[in-house]
């Protein structure tokens, strides 16, 4: 069976260029977030992932599914789908209502919030990782390993005694580990396989060079943009001659609105060393042809431009300038009474 998966995910992720720079864990997992304001107010939001993907949400307290794309379902039948439903609605609901109903016991402060997270991770060439995990007030509290609870040292005393209550029921401990080792790895690949229309779809990146704020005199900021490409993975790297420059800076890869995305490489160098300087970017919608952009090239091109804009700019102001003073010129003539 892991076999099959592994084959399968290999086929259905996006080809890259270089597999150290493609190739990324993809994993699907449900992540709760319950707010305890007082003894009788708790409100919860649920939302499915399929790696940074939004999938799924669940209304109300992770009530009914509402599915964010046409193959959010997978291949599951409806069968199959409302057992999934179920286990989701028993986990989900079951761990917080734990923690309301012992409160006092464990000597929670309201209002205070709780966070889980349950899912799998596939890998090409590794194993299927299935986890389960709780933080408490944003920090890590309890994590299901095999077919136990262990709590987090951060939790101290408090998860300790909350883990030895959740390991004694050793029914429920079993589907939860079956659900995250067995269900959730087959329905991850029934999501790949049904979206793969949308998953696989690749967009070319657009590229373009600016300068930042420099870091201090006769240095300067250089930056490299890359926006609209999809999927996610990508190199991008400032070369000097064939050689990547090792003070190349990235920022995050953000979202854009459309669903690709964005990122910029930064270098501060001296400005007396820009010569040979280039943005290299290497993605797999590309087919191979990287985009390469020569900071040479901009600033030239940047003068070249300054030099066209800078005369038509000053013409358009002598051109206004005199029109203006024929106006004045012509206006007295205007005001001579007629004979």
């Amino acid at each position: 069976m892991l076999f099959l998966q592994l084959v399968l995910l290999a086929v259905l992720l996006p080809p890259g260029d270089n597999k150290d720079d493609f190739q990324e864990l993809v994993s699907f997992q449900i992540i709760q977030i319950s707010s305890f304001y007082n003894n009788s107010w708790v409100q919860s939001l649920c939302s499915g992932w399929l790696g940074e993907l939004q999938t799924h949400e669940w209304d109300g307290n992770c009530g009914n599914t509402i599915f964010l794309w046409p193959w959010s379902k997978g291949n599951f039948s409806n069968k199959e789908w409302m057992e999934v439903e179920r286990l989701i609605r028993m986990f989900f609901t079951g761990i917080p209502r734990a923690f309301h109903n012992h409160a006092s016991q464990w000597q929670l402060e309201y209002p205070f919030e709780l966070q889980i997270a349950g899912g799998c991770e596939l890998h090409f060439g590794g194993a299927s990782v299935g986890f389960l995990r709780i933080a408490y007030q944003g920090s890590d509290f309890l994590s299901l390993q095999d077919t136990s609870w262990l709590p987090s040292p951060k939790g101290g005393s408090r998860a300790q005694q909350v883990s030895k209550l959740f390991n004694l029921d050793t029914v429920f401990l079993r589907i939860k580990h079956r659900m995250v080792t067995d269900t959730c790895p087959r329905f991850l690949l029934s999501l790949l396989d049904a979206g793969k229309a949308d998953l696989q779809q690749q967009v070319q990146p657009e590229a373009w060079l600016s300068s930042g704020p420099s870091s201090g005199p006769g240095r300067l900021m250089l930056i490299c943009h890359v926006s609209g490409f999809h999927p996610k993975p990508i190199w991008v790297m400032w070369m000097k001659g064939e050689q990547g420059h090792p003070g190349t800076q990235q920022s995050d890869v953000l979202p854009n609105a459309d669903g690709t995305w964005y990122l910029r490489k930064s270098l501060d160098v001296e400005t007396s060393k820009t010569a040979g300087l280039s943005c290299r970017v290497r993605h797999s919608s590309l087919g191979g042809q990287d985009i390469i952009l020569s900071w040479e090239r901009h600033s030239s091109m940047g003068w070249i431009f300054l030099a066209v804009i800078v005369p038509l700019v000053l013409l358009a102001g002598l051109a206004f300038w005199l029109r203006k003073l024929w106006i004045h010129s012509e206006l007295p003539r205007t005001l001579l009474p007629l004979e």
